[in-house]
């Protein structure tokens, strides 16, 4: 079955039936009156989402819908048939717009949602509803409305809860043939997904999902260049990505790392949104040898960014089951944590692919001890290198000046202190001394002095 996902068509409802202008006319009755019945009511075109669908293929060879008009009233009061409705059925996650303004009309995105694109066109009144006391005759009757006409623009988003994202020749049909029962194309050549593929997923304890498997996706994809942008609508509604990476890529310029860059800045070309969806990173190719020696220096390098790598191998099935378990887990759950991890600190200065090196338990105290001698050393500087004036050099030799002429004296209280401490019985016995040799010492005064020798003199008579 061919795979179409946007379409224009013209619908067109159902005009009103016309009302009837009739008179009873019977034998024996005069002046039966008017009896003209109404119209019937146009059909109106409508839209179904049906699950069991999943493309817009009838509707790319048949563009143009009309539903049928409203019959117009008879006589004998008889009114017009009403004409069914036309329903069309659209595959789940259709999108319907005004081809004119562009306006989304409605996203049918719930089975059995339904829509009215056009409403059909009301029956015309016939001439017995027209008559009154003062006007019994009425010779007129009502036209039917006509129905809506609008010009819409079919596109389809497939409701899927995880998409596959990658460069061409990734691996993405292999792995949704691995993990689903949906069977892809597989070949050994790029674009070898020209549509996406729906599979479903059955998971452990009796759960499901739905994975979208779409197109590959190349630089400058944004402009056109491979598929473009067109097939990126069906992953808008998955809550979960799957980035899978070809490690075994070998061309111009191809490196895994520069694949996840160049998918991921178009992927905000895009919407914002879409890039911002949880995004699980799974490195496939792991069965070759060159994928295993790049698989080091990528991992690593997304490390540095927070972002835990899943190895795996679509062909043999190697780590299918852990990468498995993580999509379940953000998409039931919610969480992330394992989709995650912890970076290493920033100006660790590590390379990617070198040996982690332990942490020392003393580096902190020496970045401590090394922060506050630069700070006291910060301190010092900005005081040593202050401009002086004449006069402030002036002042400060006067102040070293009378400085050293106080040092002396500040030294004396230190030797009396010393004196202080000595008994004070001592004291008393220096200074009774002191005071009588100071008494044997003084001067005899002249008459005295006489007196004294003349004593002498009349002794030795």
């Amino acid at each position: 079955m061919k795979f179409v996902d946007e379409v224009r068509i013209y619908v067109k409802a159902g005009d009103g039936g016309n009302g009837a202008v009739s008179f009873r006319r019977e034998k024996f009755i005069e002046r039966g009156g008017p009896n003209g019945g109404d119209g019937g009511n146009g059909g109106s075109v409508s839209f179904v989402a049906n699950p069991q669908l999943t493309t817009l293929l009838d509707y790319r060879y048949q563009q143009h819908h009309r539903a049928k008009n409203g019959e117009h009233g008879m006589g004998s009061d008889c009114n017009g048939r009403g004409a069914d409705d036309m329903v069309l059925q659209v595959p789940v996650g259709t999108l319907i717009r005004n081809e004119q303004t562009g306006e989304l009309l409605v996203d049918l995105g719930e089975p059995g949602q339904e829509f009215m694109a056009a409403k059909g066109g009301r029956g015309g009144l016939g001439n017995m509803n027209y008559a009154t006391s003062t006007r019994q005759t009425p010779r007129f009757a009502q036209d039917g409305a006509q129905g809506e006409e609008i010009t819409l623009r079919l596109e389809l988003k497939l409701l899927a809860d995880v998409g596959l994202l990658g460069f061409p020749n990734a691996g993405k049909s292999t792995f949704i043939s691995r993990v689903s029962r949906a069977r892809p194309k597989v070949a050994d050549y790029p674009f070898t997904t020209l549509v996406p593929n729906l599979g479903m997923v059955q998971y452990k304890d009796h759960l499901s999902f739905v994975m979208a498997d779409i197109p590959g996706i190349i630089e400058g994809a944004s402009e056109g260049v491979g598929l473009g942008h067109q097939f990126l609508r069906h992953v808008e509604r998955c809550k979960v990505l799957v980035h899978l990476i070809d490690m075994g890529a070998m061309g111009d310029g191809r490196d895994p790392l520069s694949d996840f860059n160049i998918l991921n800045k178009e992927l905000k070309k895009y919407s914002a949104e879409l890039s911002g969806k949880p995004q699980v990173v799974a490195a496939n190719k792991l069965d070759l040898t060159e994928a295993r020696e790049r698989l080091g220096p990528f991992t690593e390098a997304l490390r540095r960014r927070g972002i835990r790598v899943y190895p795996v191998s679509c062909a043999t099935g190697e780590g299918m089951q852990a990468l498995m378990d993580s999509v379940a887990e953000v998409l039931f759950t919610g969480k992330t944590d394992k989709i995650h991890t912890e970076a290493p600190p920033k100006g660790s200065g590590k390379r990617p692919g070198a040996p982690a090196k332990k942490a020392s338990a003393t580096r902190p105290a020496k970045k401590a001890v090394k922060k506050a001698s630069t700070r006291t050393a910060a301190a010092r500087k900005p005081v040593a290198k202050k401009p002086v004036s004449k006069a402030s050099a002036k002042k400060a030799v006067a102040k070293k000046a009378a400085g050293l002429a106080r040092k002396p004296m500040a030294k004396k209280p230190v030797a009396k202190k010393a004196v202080a401490k000595k008994p004070v019985a001592k004291k008393a016995s220096t200074r009774g001394s002191v005071a009588r040799k100071a008494v044997a010492k003084k001067p005899v005064r002249k008459a005295s002095a006489k007196k004294s020798a003349a004593k002498k003199s009349g002794g030795r008579r």
